[in-house]
This record gives C-alpha cells, structure tokens and sequence, in this order.
C-alpha cells in the first residue's frame, strides 16, 4: 500500500496520480487535499510521513505546488528520506542510491504524463544496497 497526500497547489495532480495506482492494482491510502482550499504543506508532510513510518506502507508521495516546500517538511521528520524527484532518472536514483521512502512532486512544475512516468519509474527500481546503506546510516545519524 501506498500513502499520498497534496497541500491544495497539487492536488489536481494527486487525483490524476492516485488514479494511475489504482489501475495498476495498487492500494493507495489518500490522505487528502481534495480540492483547492488552501492548507499548510507541512501538515499535510507530517500525516502522510507518520504513516511511512508506520510500517504499513511501501513508501509515501507527496505533492505541492512545486514539491520543494513538502519535501524540506518531510526530511525534518526522523526516518524520513524524501526526494524531490522532476525527472525519471532522478527517480531512480532516489531510490537505487537514497532508498527513499517518500518521493515529492510539483502540481504546478510537472505534467500528469510526466509524474506519472516519474512514479513508475520509482516503483519499478530497487535500492542496490552496499555503499549505499553506509550513506543512509550517515544521514540518519544527523538526525541524532
């Protein structure tokens, strides 16, 4: 299962992507924006990263207007390693080198085909592990 969540500058886009999941067979938990009421990012940040740390989700996507926002909010949560991703490739790095456990988005930077390319190309990468664990273990001692 899947926790996604937009502050109101992205959650066209989180429809369009919760979507995209579901007609893969995916399980997603939305945890909301729903339409264009303005909220506060960190908010939001702070519902979805409890629940990736939780244990009972793969991973976590969130969404603003340009992602840079909802990301700097998530990484002040320990455990949490959020990646503003903008292109396939960064995607996959974030995930083989970062083994992110959320990824952000931008509603207002990103098309829908393209985020969705940027998801799959997430969903469908693994964390190689090696020196790469070494790397997450340092940044999690930051958070110390």
């Amino acid at each position: 299962m899947i926790v996604i969540g937009s502050d109101h500058g992205a959650f066209e886009l989180k429809s369009v992507l919760v979507e995209h999941l579901k007609s893969k067979g995916v399980e997603v938990c939305d945890c909301g924006v729903f339409d264009a009421t303005s909220v506060d990012y960190p908010d939001v940040a702070q519902v979805v990263c409890e629940k990736v740390n939780s244990g009972n989700y793969e991973f976590g996507i969130l969404l603003c207007g340009t992602g840079i926002g909802i990301s700097i909010a998530a990484n002040k949560i320990d455990g949490i390693r959020c990646a503003l991703v903008n292109t396939e490739y960064a995607a996959e790095k974030a995930k083989q080198h970062n083994n992110a456990n959320v990824i952000a988005l931008g509603g207002r930077v990103l098309g829908p085909d393209l985020a969705k390319n940027i998801l799959d190309a997430f969903m469908n990468t693994s964390f190689e592990g090696g020196r790469h664990q070494m790397r997450i273990d340092k940044i999690h001692a930051l958070e110390k």
